[in-house]
């Protein structure tokens, strides 16, 4: 499968969400979407990332943005982790994979020379027709929503 660029038709995917309801990527055509890929809940660089586009949701909608994270933890990871953090967004379920090899991001990785399969950190901005606008390979966890809005 070929990398995904900006201008390519973000890929169609329904998974469920923290709550096991489904949600499709189509039901937010009409919006922008921050579609953020983070490794996992509760780890420190993910945290950072998540409660800074918590922080910044509000300004983030006022400007027709929606924010969707997705990880492969399963629902009751996700709703553990959004209780901890009142994180007001979507966290999608991405347990079978799925979406994160449809985007590219389930991706080798290398830890202390132990070489394994996991979530790239990425971010993608999808317009309202459903186009990958921007994509952020290095992603500053800790100002996510202004690095984006700096982008755009």
């Amino acid at each position: 499968m070929s990398e995904l660029k900006e201008g390519d038709q973000a890929p169609g995917f329904t998974a469920n969400d923290q709550n096991g309801q489904s949600v499709s990527l189509s039901n937010f055509l009409g919006k922008e979407v921050i579609l953020y890929f983070y490794p996992k809940d509760n780890t420190p660089g993910c945290t950072a990332e998540s409660c800074n586009f918590r922080d910044n949701y509000q300004s983030l909608l006022q400007k027709g943005f929606e924010v969707i994270g997705v990880s492969i933890d399963d629902e009751k990871s996700h709703q553990k982790f959004i209780s901890k953090y009142e994180l007001p967004f979507t966290l999608i379920a991405d347990t079978d994979k799925k979406i994160v090899e449809a985007y590219g991001v389930w991706v080798e990785k290398n830890l202390y020379g132990k070489k394994y399969m996991g979530t790239a950190r990425k971010t993608f901005i999808i317009d309202k027709e459903g186009i990958i606008k921007k994509i952020i390979d290095k992603v500053d966890t800790k100002n996510s929503s202004e690095q984006i809005l700096e982008l755009l």
